[in-house]
């Protein structure tokens, strides 16, 4: 039976939906399918829906009852080799929670990401002082100095993904408690709001801060992110997360929910150049 492990890379979410595909055009059911392989149909599901590896010898046997030739087999094949590889973020395992594993292979996979975040500067922008600080202070429960090492430069390594010249658009708003929360002292907050400064001139990057002076917007009630992908197999996902882990949601219907909730808080948010405008304010009001 094929075996389990923590959570899957995007490309194995690829292929498994792809299999799913191939199987549905052809007509069969899983217990079909079950039986070219000798397994059970809730293995033909897991491979399916990336809850397990995918073994090359099962999905060639796949692929072949599905009538896919020979040489598009090649291909499939060696793409499952591909998408089976360990992600870059895999050498962070000691630090790095299960269902946060599938997000940071969302993120680096992904066209469009778009967030709200209503207590702190998103990772991917964070400079590494305001990051160790904010960890230190205990966001992660109690973890040692040699944890709160490897957590900061796993988010410094993610950042990376914004230089790639296939650098995903990033659309954040934040709200204003962000700006207004102190982290580590006055001249780190300083560091910290001219990141966002520069974030929010680059051409990939766009920022909006959710005012006060608004009131309350249809995002309040917790940080969360929608992850667009180029990919026509892979739908909009959300990533919503809680205290002691996350849910991710690909149901149409939920997904539209938060799109909405997104384009109204973008319409009710300060417009980019007024953003920056704020930025500045609040780097200028955190004196040293």
């Amino acid at each position: 039976m094929s075996e389990r492990r923590p959570a899957p890379t995007v490309g194995q979410v690829v292929l498994g939906r792809r299999l799913q595909e191939l199987r549905e055009s052809k007509g069969l059911t899983r217990e079909e399918a079950a039986g070219a392989l000798r397994v059970t149909a809730a293995t033909v599901r897991r491979m399916e829906t990336a809850e397990v590896t995918l073994k090359v010898p099962y999905v060639q046997v796949l692929l072949m009852t599905y009538g896919v030739s020979e040489h598009e087999v090649d291909g499939f094949l060696s793409l499952v080799e591909e998408a089976n590889r360990p992600g870059w973020w895999q050498r962070y395992h000691d630090v790095l929670p299960d269902w946060f594993s599938l997000y940071v292979s969302l993120e680096g996979a992904a066209q469009v990401i778009r967030a709200y975040e209503p207590h702190f500067v998103p990772g991917l922008l964070q400079t590494e002082a305001y990051a160790r600080a904010v960890m230190t202070a205990g966001t992660l429960g109690q973890s040692q100095s040699n944890e709160i090492d490897r957590h900061v430069a796993l988010r410094m390594d993610r950042q990376e993904l914004l230089t790639r010249p296939d650098a995903p658009h990033l659309w954040v708003v934040m709200d204003e408690t962000v700006l207004r929360r102190p982290v580590g002292g006055p001249a780190l907050m300083r560091e910290q709001a001219q990141r966002l400064v520069d974030a929010a001139e680059e051409p990939r990057i766009t920022l909006q801060i959710a005012e006060f002076a608004r009131g309350p917007h249809p995002g309040t009630y917790g940080p969360f992110a929608l992850f667009r992908f180029a990919e026509p197999e892979l739908p909009d996902l959300v990533y919503s997360e809680f205290l002691t882990g996350a849910v991710y949601l690909d149901a149409r219907p939920e997904v539209v929910t938060y799109l909405e909730v997104l384009d109204h808080m973008s319409a009710l948010a300060a417009s980019t150049d007024r953003t920056v405008e704020l930025l500045r304010e609040y780097r200028d009001s955190w004196k040293t």
